[in-house]
């Protein structure tokens, strides 16, 4: 097979540099499935480990990309086959193990989950880790009692990947949901996605907070941790569900056990890297279905692999919304 592109990240005299190389399939790591990859995303992280802004990269050189899909080439595991279209994600790709940053992938059989029905390559990427954080989240907070009935949800980090999927699919799944940002030219955009109503971050008196506070909300997907999420944790309703899944802001968490203790509200830790596979496949089954995006398009930037460097550093400032899909189509 021919030599294909792949964007690598190396350690250079002790400095994390970034570059498209050529490969071949031989210098990919060793794994069961090996997929003609169609397209990858950029998220949070992979801006992080691209720029070494973050200490990500587990071992170098490594192919970045955290995400990827595509079409089995070849496959020596009996559950996957030549044709098969389908998504990897998660686990050590794209940080310690070749990721999705390459027109080839091969990842071993455990860790592929078979592309859902009703859902094309190209959405499985525009979700990519992203989306399946903000689905994973969803599913724990019904899980713990969330309906609609409740009342309203906010999610901070309104505009960024997860944060733009959460509130397209609670607002199609019937949430009130309020969109917590520190942007406010981007009160129409979000509201576009179903926000009800857009909270700036200036309004939020941070040193004011209190141990227990007027309670507000039924749930809350909180991507910034630190002071966010102790204001958060002192507004929840009794019997609220609140799910933390980044630390955009910080983190860390200052608070008391008083939100826990005496409204029973529930912490929940959204952890997309280690979700075990039957978990992982029914929430990608639910993107695919009730819990699909309904204006997925409207939030998705496209680039090739020439094309990221940018999006790395817009991402790195707050300064890009929505998601990011990568084309690996030569």
């Amino acid at each position: 097979m021919s030599r294909f592109k792949a964007f690598r990240i190396f350690n250079e005299d002790g400095k994390v540099v970034s570059r498209l190389v050529e490969m071949s399939l031989d210098e990919l790591d060793p794994g069961e499935v090996t997929i003609k990859t169609a397209f990858s995303s950029i998220n949070f992280k992979d801006a992080l480990a691209a720029t070494g802004a973050g200490k990500i990269i587990r071992r170098f050189p490594c192919v970045g990309g955290i995400d990827g899909c595509g079409v089995v080439v070849s496959s020596t595991d009996a559950r996957f086959r030549e044709g098969d279209e389908v998504i990897a994600t998660s686990y050590d790709i794209g940080v310690s193990h070749d990721g999705g940053y390459a027109q080839y992938m091969r990842v071993p059989a455990d860790w592929v989950v078979p592309l859902p029905k009703g859902m094309a390559l190209a959405d499985s990427m525009a979700l990519g880790t992203a989306g399946f954080t903000a689905g994973l989240a969803v599913v724990r907070m019904e899980h713990e009692g969330l309906k609609p009935a409740n009342g309203p949800v906010i999610v901070t980090g309104a505009t960024g990947g997860v944060g733009s999927i959460a509130i397209d699919i609670l607002a199609g799944a019937g949430y009130h949901v309020v969109a917590f940002t520190g942007k406010a030219e981007q009160t129409d955009y979000l509201k576009a996605l179903g926000a009800k109503e857009v909270m700036l971050r200036s309004s939020l008196e941070i040193g004011k907070i209190k141990p227990l506070d007027k309670a507000t909300w039924a749930g809350a997907v909180d991507n910034l941790g630190g002071e966010v999420l102790a204001w958060l944790a002192s507004t929840m309703n009794v019997g609220g569900a609140l799910a933390s899944i980044g630390l955009a802001a910080s983190h860390t968490l200052n608070t008391t056990v008083m939100p826990f203790i005496l409204r029973g509200v529930s912490l929940l830790g959204v952890d997309s890297v280690n979700a075990p596979m039957p978990v992982r496949q029914d929430v990608w089954r639910r993107l695919a279905g009730d819990l699909k995006p309904r204006h997925l398009q409207a939030m998705v930037t496209k680039v090739s692999l020439e094309g990221m460097a940018p999006v790395f550093q817009q991402i790195l400032k707050a300064q890009f919304h929505g998601r990011t899909l990568v084309s690996l189509d030569g």
